[in-house]
């Protein structure tokens, strides 16, 4: 693990933006596309802010979400509304969304379509990573109904998941998912959650599920 301090939090936006575009603009020149897995969220707001408008062939590129609360898109609890308002737009509106969410009643019943869209685009070229101060990253959360499934090697690509004090389903990618990425990255704020890092490395995953992704992951932190 790599950790990354900036002095504030705007070079920490100028820093991973460039880190985030700079992968995607060398693997689009030897691969026909490239595929980012982004967390929802307020916190990666600002980098999309930027990342939208950098030059980059975005119509060769496939956003999908590390997670989804299981609600409908013009919900305000929705990540996908969160990317079409503050990423999928000027340039990077000719990129393709891969969904996480479709209207049903459970996320139980249209797991098997979302797999498949995971599927095509793995492995992921990049995925950025948030995590909470209980040290929860995409919906992988500690007590969560479907915890050691998330985490298990074996684990299909998208797990429904129920976690405490959650007010709905929600549906995230596994570890093999996440950990497959070619560039993995992890975005955390504030003294709180570095202490909550430095806590989880001396966690197991079933207590700090950001132990799981620490191997080869680069850490961008700000006061």
């Amino acid at each position: 693990m790599i950790i990354k301090d900036y002095p504030d939090r705007d070079l920490l936006v100028l820093g991973l933006v460039d880190e985030i575009s700079n992968t995607i603009t060398a693997t689009l020149q030897h691969e026909e596309r490239a595929s980012i897995a982004v967390p929802g969220g307020t916190t990666p707001g600002p980098i999309f802010d930027d990342l939208c408008s950098v030059d980059l062939d975005w119509s060769r590129v496939d956003i999908v979400l590390t997670d989804e609360r299981w609600v409908p898109e013009d919900s305000d609890r929705s990540n996908t509304r969160l990317l079409r308002e503050r990423l999928l737009r000027d340039k990077a509106a000719a990129a393709n969304l891969v969904p996480l969410y479709a209207p049903t009643d459970t996320p139980e019943e249209s797991l098997g379509a979302l797999e498949g869209g995971i599927r095509a685009i793995s492995p992921l070229t990049l995925v950025l990573l948030g995590m909470g101060t209980d040290k929860h990253t995409a919906s992988i959360f500690p007590g969560a109904d479907k915890l050691d499934a998330a985490l298990s090697p074996n684990a299909p690509p998208i797990v429904a998941m129920r976690a405490p004090g959650a007010p709905e389903p929600r549906v995230t990618l596994s570890e093999p998912v996440l950990n497959g990425a070619m560039a993995k990255h992890l975005l955390i704020l504030g003294p709180d959650k570095r202490t909550a890092l430095e806590q989880a490395q001396k966690q197991k995953p079933h207590d700090a599920p950001i132990a799981a992704f620490l191997r080869d992951l680069t850490v961008h932190w700000a006061e």
